[in-house]
């Protein structure tokens, strides 16, 4: 990947501050040119850097209660069903977000739900339908105190 310098990190943090930005304002923010700026917007598209736009929005508000970290282990860990398990976990609204992992679980799910009878509901219908699922272990988050998707990122380039 091409090297990304200390004005691509400003433009991603405006950026992750407020995906709505125009590259009217963006530019004026950063100090440089509509056209310059657009042209490193466009770059850092075409990169993969950014890979798409959204709206924060608040689970709460919109009747999601419960959010549950998931830990499965697995006893089959075959391609046939690797590739089942996720496919139903890709398939899942449910599931925001899967990691494999190391340590005692082989996965860690963040699952939303309305409430505990419906996380319940989730469990019994498509976690324990998983193949080769031999153990589900849930924790329930009692309070959010910190929850983000934006990225470090001149830390993370080392700016």
């Amino acid at each position: 990947m091409s090297r990304l310098d200390k004005i691509d990190a400003q433009l991603i943090d405006s950026l992750q501050a407020d995906g709505r930005l125009s590259i009217a304002k963006l530019a004026e923010r950063l100090g440089m040119s509509e056209a310059t700026c657009w042209r490193r917007h466009k770059r850092l598209e075409e990169l993969g850097v950014i890979e798409g736009y959204q709206a924060t929005l608040n689970r709460r508000k919109l009747g999601g209660s419960v959010l549950a970290f998931v830990q499965i282990t697995c006893t089959q860990h075959s391609e046939a069903a690797t590739a089942e398990f996720e496919r139903v976990i890709q398939a899942s609204s449910r599931v925001l977000s899967c990691h494999n992992t190391t340590g005692e679980a082989d996965f860690l799910l963040q699952v939303i739900a309305q409430d505990l009878d419906d996380y319940s509901r989730f469990v019994e219908k498509v976690l324990r339908q998983l193949p080769g699922v031999s153990s589900i272990r849930s924790n329930i988050s009692l309070r959010e105190m910190k929850a983000t998707s934006h990225l470090p990122v001149g830390e993370l380039l080392g700016l």
